[in-house]
């Protein structure tokens, strides 16, 4: 498993995470969990690894 995912993909996916994490702290009853969804962007943007980039060859890292 090596890093496929670039300087500001990681940037984008780790501000997604949080803001979809902060959800669990601003909505009321049980739509306030969805923001639980944060944990994904923030755990691949952690890794360095979307495995949603993987069967499709994608990365946006850039050349080495």
């Amino acid at each position: 498993m090596s890093a496929n995912m670039g300087t500001i993909d990681r940037i984008a996916r780790a501000i997604l995470g949080l803001a979809l994490l902060s959800l669990v702290y601003f909505l009321d009853g049980q739509a306030r969990w969805f923001g639980l969804i944060g944990i994904v962007p923030l755990f691949t943007a952690a890794i360095r690894w979307c495995p949603a980039y993987w069967p499709f060859g994608i990365s946006t890292r850039g050349k080495n």
